[in-house]
């Protein structure tokens, strides 16, 4: 049995990097279902840094902001 975990907070670089994580995993779940195979972690990866993640920190950062 495993001592349980206390969850990253937002904002914090761990934070951040599992929701990173997380957008990336549901970009390759949804773009792996619409192309009928797997499309792999290292593409979806890159995928989503090059055509998301820009917008993703933005609107992020954002709520941060707002939420301070």
């Amino acid at each position: 049995m495993s001592a349980p975990t206390t969850p990253a907070l937002p904002g914090t670089p761990y934070g951040e990097f599992l929701a990173e994580q997380e957008e990336i995993q549901r970009l390759k779940w949804l773009a792996s279902e619409r192309e009928g195979h797997d499309i792999g972690f290292e593409f979806a990866l890159n995928e989503w840094a090059r055509n998301h993640r820009a917008e993703w920190r933005g609107m992020r950062n954002q709520l941060q902001r707002q939420q301070a």
